[in-house]
């Protein structure tokens, strides 16, 4: 018997997912809301509580999420291992602090290892550089029955170059197109995209570049090309709502979701995974032997 998808919460994928073709305003989206997740009578008497209380609220949420997303994860697993060529992959995007390494911890950390391929994109080697921008994303791609997971991707080849100006425009116009070809494509071969866009704010992006720097153990994570960065906010607001609003398509949707609050930003991505599993409702394959007579053979040894 399939999955039935849980209807006594409203859909994550319909409150956070992007119109399809339409621009994406960014500024319009708050990064400090929680959609999906105040929205009745529990959550309601939730926000008269204390923030601890329901920060442990949303963790045992997300925990309980977590175990189901593992059960799911090991039949689309088992339905690959049958022939079943669908696969899932997620792709985090965000500026820096939004959570990318975080979502990946605390949201991915429920999957069985084994069925998971993920990969941190870093600016590209030089070998990387003298192939197309998407041959080192495809190298990466999750095999039938796997789970991908991109901390970063193919979307920061529109994005760095466009900010710092390192190919013409006419380039980096013309990879959103090759993008959503390549999207298409794999999409009709069997993948299913969760593409988010963690939306931190300004203000939230500092408090965090400031916590970073008054724990030592933190000072590996900064750098101060990322004050540099930072100082270009603007213009990568701006690349990032033209990645979004080119390429978010019936195929490969981008969710956007409010970061500024990190335990909401765990129970939204293991919403729209779930989500995402039970609408593909992957089976466990049926056995190629006879069960009862391999079972009597045992008993007979």
């Amino acid at each position: 018997m399939g999955t039935q998808p849980h209807t006594d919460q409203p859909s994550v994928r319909d409150l956070l997912r992007l119109p399809v073709g339409g621009p994406a305003d960014l500024a319009a989206l708050p990064t400090d809301t929680t959609p999906g997740f105040d929205g009745g009578k529990a959550e309601e008497k939730e926000r008269e509580k204390e923030k601890k209380d329901r920060k442990q609220r949303a963790a045992a949420n997300t925990a309980a999420l977590g175990r189901r997303l593992a059960r799911l994860q090991e039949r689309l697993y088992a339905a690959g291992t049958a022939g079943d060529r669908r696969r899932l992959l997620l792709v985090l995007q965000g500026m820096d602090t939004s959570g990318k390494g975080g979502t990946v911890k605390h949201v991915v950390g429920h999957f069985n290892p084994a069925g998971c391929r993920i990969r941190a994109f870093k600016a590209p080697t030089e070998a990387e550089r003298a192939h197309h921008f998407l041959w080192r994303v495809d190298r990466s791609l999750p095999q039938a029955g796997e789970v991908g997971i991109f901390d970063r991707s193919h979307y920061e080849d529109v994005l760095v170059p466009r900010v710092h100006g390192l190919v013409p425009e006419p380039v980096w116009q013309r990879r959103y197109r090759e993008i959503n070809a390549w999207e298409q494509m794999l999409a009709d071969d069997g993948v299913t995209f969760v593409k988010v866009f963690l939306h931190i704010g300004f203000e939230e992006q500092r408090e965090r570049l400031l916590a970073r720097l008054d724990r030592p153990r933190k000072h590996w994570k900064f750098s101060p090309d990322d004050l540099t960065e930072r100082a270009r906010w603007p213009d990568y607001q701006e690349a990032y709502a033209a990645a979004l609003g080119h390429c978010s398509s019936a195929a490969a949707p981008w969710y956007v979701v409010p970061a500024d609050r990190k335990w909401y930003r765990n129970w939204a991505v293991s919403r729209l995974l779930l989500e995402t599993f039970e609408q593909l409702d992957p089976q466990y394959p049926s056995g190629t032997f006879d069960a009862e007579r391999t079972r009597a053979r045992l008993l007979a040894e």
